[in-house]
């Protein structure tokens, strides 16, 4: 009987292809195997010392342990605030145009459950982090999908090309999308847009009326002079746009859960009002902690942070390259999107993933979980160090001319 009860919205999403790898390298795991996993953009580094001791400072006084506010404490919003003043030299009011959440994802997925109507359409660049189209579905919304297309040596967006088709789509569609997600440094791809791509995007946004989300989770880890523009920094961006940042990269607090959704005031309202239905908020010393890092250390990732992912970022393009498969260099992010090696392209990224993980020990990312047109490719996440990165690529050279004896073979 209970067996015919069906659940439609988790029947709409689609089969989640990472767990196949995560359940393939847990089990090589307790097989003794050695992985080197660059599967998941999870920092290896510690949370800096200052925001640890004043988590701990805090967590000590009674009147932290009870309910917080489901927005966020105001020293906190008001610290993000500054930041991006700080940053983007952006006015925030802490009151009514920032938000601090559980991490971004889980903000960005109750922003997008107050603001969608059934049947409202979102435009999503494809590939995508999965979340930013099924934050849609989930919320009984259509997601219309959009390649995203960028040189592949630069990894910057051809935004005349990306003008283009958004119109397209914007006009062709019916009904027309209302919201349209953003994400640069973009995950997976670590593609990124100039400044004058917001400027256009808040334009078109008035003109043909639909809301954008952006959503900046890398902007501070950039290299060889690059800097991420924020669509806040935009004149008249507050009217059409908000935008997620989380402190889980830039300051290695991915466990913290410490994020925000910031700018227009009508969507701040939706989110605010949906989030205290839903929770109380961060524990209190998370918050304090939290404004700690954006007040007193707001530039440590371009001292500690930055360098180490740019190391390992030149480390694994010279090693892997040398082992026979060529990368290219991003500027921004903590990943290389690599495109599969020409002999083993024919599997697929799911496929190679797998054979990568049996044959060499090394975990990726297969690109097909991130969109149709990420399968010729695997994002690999520089969260093991030098050392590891050099002998991850031993494996795969060894698993590379394996291949190739099988392919003169036969």
């Amino acid at each position: 009987m209970f067996d015919e009860i069906q659940f439609e919205k988790i029947n709409r999403l689609p089969k989640y292809l990472f767990a196949e790898i995560n359940e393939l390298k847990m089990r090589l795991r307790r097989d003794g195997c050695d992985i080197i996993d660059f599967s998941m953009g999870n920092p290896d580094a510690s949370t800096p010392k200052p925001i640890i001791d004043k988590l701990c400072e805090t967590a000590k006084k009674p009147k932290t342990h009870g309910y917080s506010a489901s927005k966020g404490i105001y020293k906190l919003r008001l610290a993000m605030s500054n930041w991006y003043k700080r940053k983007y030299n952006v006015d925030l009011d802490p009151d009514t145009e920032v938000v601090a959440t559980m991490g971004s994802k889980e903000g960005y997925v109750h922003l997008v459950q107050a603001i969608t109507n059934p049947g409202d359409v979102a435009i999503v660049p494809d590939p995508t982090y999965p979340i930013h189209s099924q934050a849609f579905v989930l919320a009984g919304g259509s997601v219309e999908k959009m390649q995203l297309i960028f040189d592949e040596k630069t990894f910057a967006v051809d935004e005349e090309r990306f003008f283009h088709d958004l119109r397209e789509s914007l006009d062709n569609n019916v009904p027309q999308a209302k919201f349209l997600v953003v994400n640069f440094p973009h995950n997976p791809t670590t593609a990124t847009v100039t400044p004058d791509f917001y400027v256009k995007l808040v334009a078109l946004a008035k003109e043909k009326r639909f809301y954008i989300i952006s959503d900046i989770a890398y902007a501070d880890i950039t290299f060889d002079g690059y800097k991420t523009p924020s669509i806040m920094a935009v004149e008249g961006a507050k009217d059409v746009a908000v935008e997620a940042y989380t402190l889980s990269k830039s300051y290695n607090m991915a466990g913290w859960r410490v994020g925000f959704i910031v700018g227009n005031k009508k969507l701040i309202a939706a989110l605010q009002s949906i989030k205290s239905w839903l929770d109380y908020g961060m524990f209190t010393p998370v918050q304090v902690a939290a404004t700690v890092a954006l007040d007193e250390h707001g530039y440590i990732p371009d001292e500690q942070i930055i360098p180490r992912y740019q190391k390992r970022r030149d480390v694994m393009i010279d090693a892997f390259t040398n082992a026979g498969w060529p990368l290219e260099k991003p500027n921004a992010s903590m990943f290389i999107w690599a495109k599969i090696p020409e002999i083993a392209r024919e599997m697929g990224s799911l496929e190679f993933a797998k054979q990568l993980l049996l044959e060499a020990d090394v975990a990726v990312s297969p690109g097909l979980g991130f969109g149709i047109h990420g399968d010729q490719y695997v994002r690999i996440a520089l969260i093991e160090n030098e050392k590891r990165i050099r002998q991850a690529a031993k494996n795969i050279k060894k698993f590379l001319k394996k291949l190739e004896e099988e392919k003169k073979n036969g």
